[in-house]
């Protein structure tokens, strides 16, 4: 048995509809529903938890659990909801790691790019404290990961597999239920779908013109594969970035949802509002030579080929 928290959301739904296809594994599903993410599972074979009865779940069914992939959080980056954030994000996430250290289970769980901050001190993904120690998030949500990895690989590793996996910018299928959150390449296929002038943010730094802000974008389609490759490589433990290794422009990304239109290309330059200037990233790249040197060995969608199957098999249809 496979558990997966977070199952009814962006990434979380993704691995279900895999597995749920790819394994003969019973697949668990912990999250709440809505309008937005009831049509997101593909399969009828998942086994439906509600986030209140995990507990009981796990009690009963302890002995057929294989693997837990702990992906359910407040991900939103603007929530300032320190108690919210802390008991859904820290708490929770402790909780099961040691029911999974108790149990003799293997434990993947999201961490987050967000942990790295400004940058300053460069996208290592490394499980070392005096590494990890010096990262300075500039959220709430990236404060949380960092105290899960803190707490996490500051310790011995468990007998089973711990796996943090720290994502960078996902895009893809599944993600309408995330409002404000949701990825740059769906709000601007939205707005080129409406014919609406795409607003980008100026650049406030002499290093990088306009719309030319850089940020590591990788399709949810390989997020799956990385997930699924430590499911079926319960030996590999550590702390791991996941990106595609490559920094692309906004820029970039509009010119890719456009090629799949027949509109003509309209870019608006916007000031960046001065609330988040000066914690605004220009750059973010995922080191992936941890990742490859272990055997992964996966190729990634690029940025057009990625949008252009988002665009032409998910939003479109």
């Amino acid at each position: 048995m496979i558990i997966v928290t977070g199952g009814a959301g962006f990434i979380g739904s993704n691995l279900v509809n895999y597995l749920s296809k790819n394994t003969n594994e019973k697949i668990v599903s912990v999250d709440y529903l809505n309008e937005l993410n009831k049509n997101y599972f593909s399969s009828t074979n998942t086994f439906m938890v509600h986030p209140t009865d995990l507990r009981s779940f796990l009690r009963k069914f302890k002995k057929e659990v294989r693997v837990i992939v702990h992906l359910g959080a407040i991900s939103s980056t603007t929530c300032n909801d320190p108690n919210l954030i802390l008991e859904n994000n820290v708490r929770l996430s402790m909780s099961l790691k040691k029911w999974c250290d108790d149990n003799l289970t293997r434990f993947i769980y999201a961490s987050s790019a967000a942990t790295y901050g400004d940058g300053n001190n460069g996208f290592l993904d490394s499980s070392k404290f005096a590494y990890l120690s010096k990262l300075r998030p500039l959220n709430l949500y990236g404060w949380s990961k960092q105290i899960t990895d803190l707490n996490f690989f500051s310790k011995k590793i468990n007998k089973k597999q711990l796996v943090g996996l720290k994502f960078f910018n996902v895009y893809g299928p599944n993600e309408f239920h995330k409002d404000e959150m949701r990825s740059i390449v769906l709000k601007i296929y939205e707005k080129v779908q409406s014919k609406k002038s795409i607003k980008l943010f100026k650049s406030h730094s002499k290093d990088y013109k306009d719309g030319e802000q850089l940020r590591d974008f990788i399709y949810v389609k390989d997020v799956i594969k990385v997930i699924n490759w430590f499911i079926n490589n319960p030996k590999r433990s550590g702390l791991f970035n996941v990106g595609s290794g490559l920094p692309r422009s906004f820029k970039d990304v509009t010119n890719a949802v456009f090629r799949n239109f027949n509109y003509p290309k309209r870019i608006t330059y916007i000031d960046t509002p001065r609330n988040i200037r000066n914690q605004y990233q220009y750059y973010t790249k995922a080191e992936m030579i941890k990742l490859r040197r272990l055997g992964f060995k996966d190729k990634f969608f690029s940025l057009e080929d990625g949008i252009n199957d988002y665009v032409n098999n998910y939003l479109k249809s």
